[in-house]
């Protein structure tokens, strides 16, 4: 059923730009399709582009309780700027205080394991509540990203939330989204200007070095994957 209705919607999508292929999904999936943004730069790129489509797309964000400052202040920008609301998500209080408790305020930097762990409690759980209902899942990966993200596709199914993923800036090189963010006045976070490619929680973030992979950046102290769990290849 889903290989089917994926074949469509990348057949019909053809040709359409941001703009277009928002306000496409929106009424395709009515009322049933979301938007979750990080308030990195690709996250901005696709806000914008559902305001300007007036597409009917929830957006939320995962509030891990350990995000930058300058993450927060963006978020704060774009409700002002954009008039959307934007429904946060937060982690189990009492599942953070046990892990913390047991394990150490800074455990992740310990073991894979335990960074796992942080990461389903702050950003998977919190997820599963987000797409509760939806059947479209909106997100801001782009194939240059990572080795990993090349082999996904504008539209794939989700076997883990059980619903379809759109990645609409898949193809977007780091170029367009700029190029994006400059001509349209798109707000953004100013630590994308100062090395830090992927931005997400404070303590698992460096910017990168001249020539190093995008995600180096990510949980930088590890040699594994970098990837917290949303997003994972279907292949």
């Amino acid at each position: 059923m889903y290989n089917e209705l994926i074949d469509k919607l990348q057949e019909e999508i053809k040709g359409l730009s941001l703009v277009e292929s928002l306000a496409f999904v929106a009424d395709k999936f009515a009322g049933k399709a979301v938007f979750s943004t990080s308030f990195g730069i690709e996250d901005q790129v696709i806000t914008d582009g559902i305001f300007r489509a007036k597409a009917n797309i929830k957006l939320f964000t995962l509030d891990t309780g350990r995000l930058f400052e300058e993450t927060y202040e963006v978020y704060s920008r774009t409700v002002a700027r954009y008039k959307l609301p934007i429904v946060p998500y937060y982690p189990n209080q009492d599942e953070i205080q046990a892990f913390v408790l047991n394990k150490g305020i800074n455990s992740f930097y310990e073991s894979v394991e335990n960074r796992k762990e942080c990461c389903r409690i702050r950003k998977i759980e919190p997820l599963k509540k987000a797409l509760a209902g939806a059947e479209l899942w909106i997100t801001g990966i782009r194939a240059e990203q990572s080795e990993n993200r090349k082999g996904f596709h504008l539209f794939e199914y989700d076997p883990g939330f059980n619903l379809i993923k759109f990645n609409p800036l898949l193809l977007w090189t780091d170029q367009d989204v700029r190029d994006y963010v400059k001509a349209n006045s798109v707000p953004y976070n100013r630590m994308h200007d100062k090395g830090f490619v992927s931005i997400g929680c404070a303590p698992c973030t460096r910017a990168i070095e001249p020539g190093e992979d995008p995600r180096a950046g990510r949980w930088w102290w590890e040699d594994s994957k970098k990837e917290c769990g949303l997003h994972t290849s279907n292949h």
